[in-house]
């Protein structure tokens, strides 16, 4: 435990269960989430620590003022919003709370890819409506099916593990980390994948390397026509590729958490039609990149925060 009290900024707003956690380990939070970005620079002066989810960018301007700074936490999964680079070389730690999310991430995923299968929410929404089509609705299922994980952290294995009631084979490719890959899922080549699945769902990270990583060459290398689903980022799939793909019938569906540009009022004139298209294709499944966003993962996150920032000052 750290042997004088320890200072913390959050920057976004967090479930209360953080503050007696944090004061369970000697932390003292200074909770300020209504905080303009512009003023983050400013107020870092004097603090040990920064919690932040999405609210910004954390660059080496956001932090040129931290003169103790120890550690920048995300509450939550990925850290593309956050200067890995600058907070390694002023020796500052970079957290993440991939742990707090993955079993509603896991889920999710099943749920999605459900929707997509049994046609669940165009069912809805033509029940709504006052049509009742049975035929038409008749669906696919998991079992007997092959399912290419791209990605096998903590999302991917959590993917993995809700698949293993449904008499599936589970195949897992991690470019950066192929060790990684374990029971139920068994490690092959990208090509294996794209020779034998059905259904592909990618829980990747969105760094440099992954820029635009299923484009019109990964699409057209599947043998069969796929699901897709995409619970990691937007950035990591080209839109235009999906998009073309989709009207050929080379991906069966896709279910999107999450897209290129998520400020919907921002779109460029691509953007936008690629959009367009997407709201009104009966094969496609759009949620508000609400994976990880359950009651539960909200606790769990500030859990996983906690114990790593004590790790931290007990170094």
């Amino acid at each position: 435990m750290p042997s004088s009290t320890t200072r913390l900024l959050i920057i976004d707003e967090m479930h209360p269960s953080i503050f007696p956690m944090l004061e369970a380990i000697g932390v003292e939070a200074d909770y300020r989430p209504t905080i303009k970005p512009i003023d983050v620079c400013e107020a870092l002066n004097g603090f040990d620590g920064l919690i932040v989810r999405s609210k910004m960018r954390i660059t080496a301007e956001t932090i040129k003022n931290a003169d103790k700074l120890k550690f920048v936490a995300r509450a939550g999964a990925g850290v593309d919003n956050i200067d890995a680079d600058t907070l390694e070389k002023r020796g500052i730690a970079l957290l993440s709370a991939n742990e707090g999310n993955r079993q509603a991430v896991g889920e999710f995923t099943l749920g999605l890819l459900l929707s997509l299968t049994r046609n669940i929410v165009r069912g809805d929404r033509e029940v709504r409506n006052k049509v009742w089509l049975r035929e038409e609705n008749r669906g696919e299922e998991i079992s007997g099916k092959t399912i290419g994980i791209f990605g096998y952290g903590h999302m991917g294995q959590s993917f993995a593990r809700v698949l293993q009631s449904f008499d599936c084979r589970i195949l897992a490719y991690d470019k950066f980390a192929p060790e990684k890959v374990s029971v139920p899922a068994e490690q092959v080549p990208m090509e294996v994948i794209q020779a034998e699945a059905d259904v592909v769902s990618f829980h990747i990270p969105y760094i440099p390397e992954n820029y635009n990583f299923a484009d019109d060459a990964f699409f057209s290398g599947f043998k069969k026509p796929v699901w897709f689903l995409n619970t990691s980022r937007g950035e990591v799939a080209n839109e235009d590729a999906l998009v073309a793909h989709l009207k050929k019938g080379t991906i069966k569906g896709a279910a999107l958490d999450v897209l290129e540009n998520e400020k919907l009022h921002s779109l460029t004139e691509k953007q936008l039609a690629n959009y367009n298209y997407l709201v009104q294709a009966p094969n496609v499944v759009l949620t508000p990149h609400i994976g990880g966003w359950t009651h539960e993962s909200y606790i769990k996150i500030n859990e996983v925060l906690t114990a790593k920032i004590k790790a931290v000052l007990l170094l």
